[in-house]
């Protein structure tokens, strides 16, 4: 079972979507709220070479990007395959 990491806010409308998809293609995540967990802002930092926005996402602790990225992963049949990995 991969290991899919979100890193978000509270106060993201491209975060919950983004949760919203996962939750909707049966994907299991943790979440990392940045913006009340210090640790986890410079984890996310370290993990995606310095990125200032949110979402960001990691699948078995490979960056792939946020929103956009991961529907774009999800529309080209790669998704499924980072899962299974």
């Amino acid at each position: 079972m991969s290991k899919v990491k979100i890193y978000s806010t509270g106060t993201c409308p491209m975060c919950t979507r983004a949760k919203g998809l996962m939750t909707k293609w049966g994907i299991d995540f943790e979440e990392v709220r940045v913006d009340q967990d210090r640790a986890g802002l410079i984890e996310m930092s370290r993990v995606t070479n310095g990125a200032r926005t949110v979402p960001q996402i990691t699948i078995n602790d490979k960056w792939i990007g946020g929103l956009t990225e991961l529907t774009e992963l999800h529309m080209d049949g790669e998704l499924d395959h980072l899962m299974e990995e």
